[in-house]
């Protein structure tokens, strides 16, 4: 099997999700640029999502540089990740709506931390797939990155029962760590 269709889709739904978290902005209804101020807070959680699922479209885009085949199960585990990935918005959305509470805090930081077990997943199964000499396998390593973003979510999670700004500090920690895109794969291509 090839990978155009999965990457097609893959790309497809990731737009879409972009879209639908900014059609969460509400247009003030003043024409001033005082308007625009308490809108903020939502733009700054949109900016955070935005990079999340920009970080997992770049890096969902070199890992498939280094995949020449896939199955079955590379197919679910990608709608596995997909599904994780579609739940952003609503996630975004209900913080968005309650900041600093700490349900919708925890909640960001589940589906955060499921985006990571879910592209860890499919990872693994593209490494299985291409055996013992994958690219992506040399390429990833001990994947260092990946296990301090679990760790990070992890412990937020939790956090945000106590003091939600800790957990967000955490969620903006993981996303400075992904925001220099991973040269791993790039380099063991080239």
């Amino acid at each position: 099997m090839t990978k155009t269709r999965l990457e097609a889709f893959s790309d497809g739904v990731i737009a879409i999700l972009i879209t639908i978290m900014v059609l969460e902005f509400k247009v003030p209804l003043e024409a001033k640029w005082e308007a625009l101020g308490p809108l903020l807070p939502q733009f700054l959680t949109y900016l955070l999502s935005f990079v999340f699922v920009g970080i997992y479209w770049n890096n969902h885009h070199h890992m498939l540089q280094a995949t020449q085949r896939i199955n079955g199960k590379i197919l679910w585990a990608n709608l596995h990740l997909l599904f994780w990935l579609s739940l952003t918005p609503f996630a975004t959305a209900w913080l968005d709506e309650n900041h600093g509470a700490s349900a919708p805090t925890a909640f960001y930081g589940v589906v955060l931390l499921a985006d990571a077990i879910a592209y860890t997943i499919l990872q693994a199964q593209i490494m299985s797939h291409h055996g013992p000499e994958s690219p992506l396998k040399h390429a990833v390593g001990n994947d260092l990155k990946g296990k301090v973003s679990v760790m990070c979510y992890i412990a937020a999670i939790p956090l945000a029962f106590v003091q939600t700004w800790l957990s967000i500090a955490l969620y903006v920690l993981v996303a400075l760590i992904w925001l220099v895109p991973d040269r791993r794969i790039e380099r063991q291509l080239s």
